[in-house]
Parts: C-alpha cells; sequence; structure tokens
C-alpha cells in the first residue's frame, strides 16, 4: 500500500509557530547567524553537549553548577557576565573537547523553549554547516517536519529562510508540502545557491550589515558554507547532544 508522505511546513517567525500542530513533528531550530552554526561546530570539535538556555542568568548559573562554558550574545555581541561569544570560531576542537557549552542567544535558545513548551515530538538544530546531517536525518525519518526560522525578534530574517529553502530543495521528494512559506524560501535558495554571501550582501539582508558592522565578515562566510560541521545536534532532555 502506498502510504502517505509525512508533511513539511516552514514557518518563518517564531511569532508564527503557534499556528502549527507541532506533536507528531520533528522541529529544525534554525538559528544561521549564529547560534544553531555555532552549536553544530562546538560539538562536531568535540564538546560534551550543549545546553541551550534563554536568559543570561540561567546561563550563569548553570554554567557555575557543572562548571560548564557560558556563552551567549545580546544583539550580536557578547553578553553582560559571559566569557564567551556566539562564534564558531571561539570554539576549536582544543578549547571545547570533552567540555559542556551553556548557551544563549537572542533568537534560537528562544524559539527552541517555545518548541519544548509546544509539545514537539523531536527537536533538532539546522545550519548550513551541518547541511547534510539534518537532510539525511528528516529523509530518513519519515515524520512530519516543521523547519523552524529564529528569525530576528519575530521580524522575518533572510539567512534562516535560504536555509530552509536549501533543506527543502534536498529533501522535498520524501515530503507532501502545501505550504508558501516553503515554497518561497525554495524559489529564494534557488536563486541564491550560487552565491549565498554575495546574495545577502546584494539584497542588503540585515543581519548581514549588523554582522558586517562588528567586522564578522569571517563568521557570516562560515555559517552560509555547507557541511563545514556536519553533526546532528538533537535535543534529549534539557541538552543538545549528537547521534
Amino acid at each position: 500500500m502506498n502510504k502517505t508522505k509525512p508533511t513539511l511546513f516552514t514557518t518563518l517567525s517564531p511569532a508564527l509557530l503557534n499556528l502549527y500542530d507541532i506533536s507528531s513533528a520533528t522541529v529544525i531550530i534554525i538559528d544561521v547567524l549564529r547560534a544553531t552554526s555555532t552549536i553544530a561546530t562546538a560539538l562536531f570539535n568535540g564538546a560534551k553537549a550543549v545546553i541551550p538556555v534563554d536568559s543570561v542568568s540561567r546561563c550563569i548559573e548553570i554554567g557555575k553548577q557543572i562548571h560548564g562554558i557560558t556563552a551567549g550574545e545580546r544583539d550580536g555581541k557578547v553578553a553582560e557576565g559571559l566569557i564567551h561569544g556566539n562564534s564558531p570560531f571561539e570554539y576549536p576542537r582544543e578549547f571545547i573537547e570533552g567540555r559542556t557549552l551553556v548557551l544563549t542567544t537572542t533568537n534560537g535558545t528562544r524559539l527552541l523553549q517555545m518548541a519544548l513548551d509546544k509539545g514537539a515530538k523531536e527537536i533538532i538544530t539546522g545550519s548550513f554547516p551541518n547541511l547534510s546531517a539534518v537532510c539525511d536525518h528528516l529523509a530518513e525519518k519519515k515524520q512530519n517536519v516543521i523547519l523552524g526560522c529564529a528569525a530576528w525578534k519575530d521580524r522575518v530574517n533572510m539567512e534562516d529562510m535560504l536555509f530552509a529553502g536549501a533543506v527543502i530543495s534536498k529533501i522535498r521528494k520524501h515530503f507532501s508540502i502545501n505550504c508558501d512559506s516553503s515554497h518561497l524560501a525554495e524559489t529564494i535558495y534557488k536563486k541564491a545557491e550560487k552565491d549565498l554571501f554575495g546574495f545577502m550582501k546584494k539584497n542588503e539582508a540585515s543581519h548581514y550589515h549588523r554582522l558586517m558592522g562588528f567586522g564578522l565578515e569571517k563568521d557570516i562566510r562560515y555559517c552560509l558554507t555547507a557541511d563545514g560541521a556536519n553533526v546532528l545536534p538533537i535535543y534529549d532532555n534539557g541538552t543538545l547532544v549528537t547521534k
């Protein structure tokens, strides 16, 4: 018997997550610049786990309890009271291997908490550095999917939409997609795929300007490059770990 394909939806802002039933879905938290790129990189480089938290105070508190590395940003800069920021380059193997990273960010950790509160069946994090791992998992799992863009303070952003489009373009044959947000994301990705950085620059992406203003071109380029940290971070009982 021909089994019905699972569904795939894209939510372009956390403000839209409440429109979807996520109880039977894998939710992919997408915060390309830079939370989910940094999570993949830290785990790829041997971090024991990443603990995502939604406040700086909680980050500091947990960090003290477990002797972890406390890190995070607010509005693109290292958050006050924390030592480390949200750049993937801060977490090379010689620094992070075997250690636990406690991370708080402006958008990504907030969306993860929302997905948790709404009872998502499974939560993983996705970014260009772990694009293939995400796509392989979704194709193999054959479960409903919500591509959740962390966006920027609930406002749609370009890079998270581009990543959603990249995922869709690779796995669409496995899913039933009746979702204009998904079609839009894939259409934009197809226009941009040959040069994502150039596309962000040409189209004056807000986060491109924000991070370029902090001198972070290297971070942007890394976060838009596929498979540099190809692991699958899965949320398990309060922590993000690899399979």
